[in-house]
């Protein structure tokens, strides 16, 4: 193939065609044979695309919201830029929740008519006209913003709403049930109609831009407007919408309406607090907390419980945390409306998202039961303390300056290692990239926390392509049972790859040199990684038929969860169990 040939090959819809193939996992050879180019060509715009910062090391829902964030703040954008963002918009809406709600709402989505089935008119505007105004909303009513609430969401959300005057709301919730998408929603609206300001604080700020990157969907989709602004939006009534992590220094001298997502993953609650009661102190602002449940020992259960707001008093309150007493919304008498939604809950409530039965089969009962059902993991189980997980955490953008996400090299050529963990069910497995100590003293760091699903070949086609993107100076390698093919196969282009048999003493060893390494904080992660904390719960100390003791974990062919922990646990293998250092930290 001649590069000139290349080069007519390399339209924009070429290009955005194999980039959803990319996406999908499809191998670089298959994808150059699909449009007729050279294995090159497509790794030429794999680079220039940064493609890559769709999948590796975020989730896919992360990955969209900073394309889209890019796409959003580009002026004089071009056609296939912006069919691109409308693409990238719609998927995360369907990633969202509305997936049966798509015939109803594809006339609205492709901005035609209504039509006798009462299907919804759009306000969208001519993409090429040019705004006068930066982020206006001066033409957004009232009525339009409720005809498209009542279209987008389930019975649940809608009693969130319902409830949206309550001073603080601490909402317990299955995973996967749209709560992100609709307080995006919440706060995208109630800043129209009000002027108010609103506030999204998360562990990293990669996890409060998917409230931005949602919010920049409902602008364009449905009015025409394309928001412009990096922390902050400002509306053109005066409403600043603001996105913020938990590191950043300057969150409590904002104030508005606080919306805090995934409380219980977060270190360190009661800083937070104090941070976050700071921003809506004012009787005004409302609080918003939502989460998946962790342990009863995360410092964010005392509010949920009522002990809090018992601890000072001489009599004290009962407060009803059964399902049934909160599962339709419940004020307590610390003026905290709580509020369940299982999984259940929510098909009940419109929800057909979900294959429970499925669920049931796939997952642990403990699993299950934590991830849908509300349940919170029972405290001493792990081998590994919550409080030290959730202090590795970190926001790796504020903190990591060696590393540069989205570019083509982006730890430059200072040596990695990777751990790869084959899954024992189904066909997703988990490979890290982590970064060891430059220094004596220094801490290992996971820079990219991935999942791989297919056959053996096309998951040792992805471990090459992290060979060309990392100097690899050493890769661990689960080769027992099903890891066994994808090792020989990467053996073929990384000789250097080293098996890892497991045994009683292997195990042993693994876990024993991740609990010193995590006891003494010399391990990070970014505060994004939600799955790596949950999967180390998972791994517990059980003892076999000849009362040795070893460690087991609850795996799952879709959470990947111990695969996480097991991943990591043979990448940092390569440092010897004997070998201690004094915590420090590497910055490079």
């Amino acid at each position: 193939m001649t590069k000139a040939a290349n080069q007519i090959k390399a339209t924009p819809e070429i290009r955005a065609a194999a980039r959803g193939l990319y996406l999908q996992h499809t191998p670089i050879s298959v994808i150059a044979e699909r449009f007729g180019v050279s294995g090159r060509t497509v790794y030429n715009w794999r680079d220039e695309g940064q493609w890559d910062n769709l999948i590796a090391g975020v989730s896919i829902e992360q990955a969209i919201s900073r394309r889209i964030i890019d796409l959003a703040a580009k002026e004089n954008k071009t056609p296939a830029e912006l069919d691109e963002m409308d693409r990238l918009i719609n998927q995360l809406e369907k990633m969202a929740k509305v997936r049966q709600l798509e015939a109803k709402t594809a006339a609205i989505l492709k901005g035609e008519a209504a039509n006798d089935s009462g299907e919804l008119k759009t306000q969208r505007t001519d993409k090429k006209k040019k705004q006068q105004i930066k982020n206006d909303v001066s033409e957004i009513t009232a009525e339009r913003l409720e005809e498209i609430r009542n279209e987008l969401f389930f019975g649940y959300q809608h009693k969130w709403h319902e409830n949206k005057s309550q001073k603080t709301r601490f909402i317990l919730k299955s995973r996967q049930i749209g709560a992100t998408f609709y307080f995006a929603w919440e706060a995208f609206e109630d800043a129209i109609l009000t002027g108010d300001n609103q506030l999204f604080l998360s562990a990293s700020k990669n996890q409060a831009f998917v409230f931005k990157a949602y919010m920049i969907g409902f602008a364009h989709k449905y009015f025409g407007i394309e928001l412009k602004g990096s922390d902050c939006i400002t509306l053109s009534n005066g409403a600043n919408i603001r996105f913020v992590s938990t590191n950043g220094r300057t969150a409590q001298s904002y104030n508005g309406h606080l919306y805090v997502d995934e409380v219980f993953w977060i270190p360190n609650f009661q800083k937070l607090n104090e941070v976050a009661s700071a921003m809506a102190s004012q009787k005004k602002w409302r609080l918003t907390y939502f989460s998946t449940p962790s342990l009863k020992s995360h410092g964010a259960y005392p509010m949920w419980s009522g002990e809090k707001f018992n601890e000072d008093r001489k009599n004290k309150v009962d407060f009803d945390l059964s399902h049934e007493a909160l599962k339709d919304g419940a004020l307590g008498a610390d003026r905290i409306w709580r509020h369940i939604v299982t999984v259940k809950d929510a098909e009940k409530s419109g929800c057909k998202l979900f294959d429970i039965e499925d669920l049931k089969f796939r997952y642990s009962e403990s699993s299950f039961n934590t991830l849908f059902m509300c349940a919170f993991m029972e405290a001493g189980l792990s081998v590994f303390k919550l409080g030290q997980l959730l202090g590795c955490a970190v926001d790796s953008n504020v903190v990591w300056v060696d590393f540069k996400k989205g570019t083509v090299r982006p730890y430059g050529n200072n040596p990695v290692w990777l751990g790869y963990d084959p899954a024992r069910r189904g066909d997703k497995s988990a490979v890290v990239i982590v970064a060891p100590p430059l220094v004596e003293g220094g801490k290992f760091r996971v820079l990219e926390n991935i999942t791989l699903r297919g056959a053996w070949r096309h998951q040792a086609n992805e471990i090459k392509a992290l060979t060309q993107k990392y100097n690899i100076a050493f890769m661990g390698i689960d080769c027992t049972g099903p890891g066994h093919g994808v090792f020989e196969m990467v053996q073929v282009f990384f000789p250097r790859a080293t098996p890892i048999h497991y045994g009683l003493d292997t195990k042993t060893n693994l876990v024993l040199k991740a609990q010193d390494i995590i006891e003494s904080g010399r391990i990070e992660w970014d505060a994004e990684f939600t799955d790596i904390p949950q999967s180390f719960l998972q791994i517990t100390q059980e003892t076999t038929s000849s009362d040795q003791i070893t460690y087991a974990a609850n795996r799952s062919s879709d959470t990947g969860h111990a695969d996480s922990a097991w991943s990591i646990m043979h990448a940092i293998s390569n440092e010897p169990l004997t070998e201690r250092r004094k915590s420090g930290v590497a910055m490079g």
